[in-house]
């Protein structure tokens, strides 16, 4: 029989280690409870603008002369004097000689026709004497009637048409005497010359090319669409041109002046043509705007009234997303009138102080709850996925 040692030390063992498993799990913290997170979706908002705005279509075109003119010579000859303002780039005024024609045989040419005419009128007076006397003879006779040729009428109009011919001579030696002399046909600026002094040139030669530089013309092209946001189709508006000088930004301001009136076969476009006056500041003393630079226009257009400008990509099916004064997803339908890059223009459908959803939405249902990051409802903490969206929408 085992003693009673052997048996009570075996139960005191038991009975310590269900005390010491007992206490041990009444040492143990109950879980804690987490706090409740406030599942609201969080957007972000701006409020809607409404103001006065005018229509603008942008533009582009290459600045070009109003006039060009090429210089070609009317008579033969040797030039014998050339303006030192005759050069490429050179500025000259209305009436400036740029270069001279030997005038000599043009002189001579003109001296005989004064001769000619001389002697024209002389014989013109000596056969009108001549058919005076006639004309006395015959009316001391009584029974004869005198014809035109016993009159000497038709010697006098022989005469007649050869004092026009001489006149009409004396015009066109005057006419290629002043030929010899080349003039600018107006306020211009010298684009090319092609010939130089002691050259001989004939009939036809092309001597230089001159601009005006009163007027420069810009060809703007317009697409048929834009020709709506323009006030009579563009005529008369005002034009912002913007472009270079010197390294710099610079604008100038023109007016459209007429419509070439057709469709471009290759671009599609309507043109529109902008004047710019005193293009070379030669009387302002300003920026030039230089012909042959690429410069960006801006039409101004029709009055388009109080609307509201928003992101494209918010309006989704005609309609945007409005956060409601007691903050719920409204859609609000919008009348979109014009698209300006990434921008749309909507007439009506949102009211001032709209706020304005700018924020993506995962699931979006009208009507749904919504939160801004300024609630004061969200006083819980944020678990590490609210907080991540929450601080890409405010960055949105």
């Amino acid at each position: 029989m085992a003693s009673k040692k052997q048996i009570i030390l075996p139960a005191l063992v038991i009975v310590l280690g269900v005390g010491a498993a007992i206490g041990l799990q009444a040492l143990k913290k109950p879980p804690a409870e987490k706090p409740k997170v406030d599942n609201t979706p969080l957007v972000a908002i701006k409020e809607n603008s409404i103001n006065p705005m005018t229509f603008n279509v942008q533009s582009y075109g290459v600045v070009n002369a109003k006039y060009e003119t090429n210089l070609i010579s009317q008579v033969n000859g040797e030039i014998v004097y050339l303006s030192d303002k005759f050069l490429k780039g050179g500025f000259v005024k209305k009436g400036e000689v740029l270069a001279r024609i030997d005038p000599s045989d043009y002189e001579a040419a003109k001296t005989d026709a004064e001769a000619a005419l001389a002697s024209a009128n002389a014989t013109l007076v000596q056969e009108r004497a001549y058919g005076k006397v006639a004309e006395d003879e015959w009316s001391r006779i009584t029974n004869g009637k005198p014809t035109e040729l016993s009159l000497r009428k038709p010697q006098l109009a022989q005469e007649l048409a050869k004092l026009k011919s001489s006149e009409a001579g004396l015009k066109r030696a005057k006419r290629n005497l002043e030929r010899t002399v080349i003039k600018a046909p107006y306020d211009a600026l010298i684009e090319s010359r092609e010939i130089g002094l002691g050259s001989y040139v004939s009939m036809g030669s092309r001597i230089g090319k001159v601009l005006s530089t009163s007027t420069a013309e810009i060809r703007l092209p317009v697409a048929d669409k834009e020709l709506q946001f323009l006030e009579q189709l563009g005529n008369d508006a005002v034009v912002a041109i913007q472009g270079k000088f010197a390294g710099q930004d610079r604008l100038w301001q023109g007016r459209i002046v007429r419509s070439e009136g057709v469709i471009d076969n290759k671009s599609r476009m309507t043109y529109l043509v902008a004047e710019v006056k005193d293009p070379y500041a030669l009387k302002s003393g300003t920026n030039q705007l230089r012909y042959g630079s690429y410069v960006t226009a801006e039409i101004q257009g029709a009055n388009a009234g109080n609307v509201s400008i928003v992101p494209r990509h918010l309006v989704v099916d005609g309609k945007v997303a409005v956060l409601s004064d007691d903050n719920r997803l409204t859609y609000k339908p919008v009348n979109v009138v014009r698209q300006v890059d990434s921008n749309v223009i909507i007439s009506s459908g949102l009211d001032q102080g709209d706020k304005v959803i700018v924020s993506a939405l995962d699931y979006p249902i009208e009507g749904m709850a919504l939160a801004l990051p300024k609630d004061e409802v969200l006083k819980t903490p944020l678990d590490e996925e609210s907080q991540t969206r929450l601080a890409m929408d405010t960055k949105e």
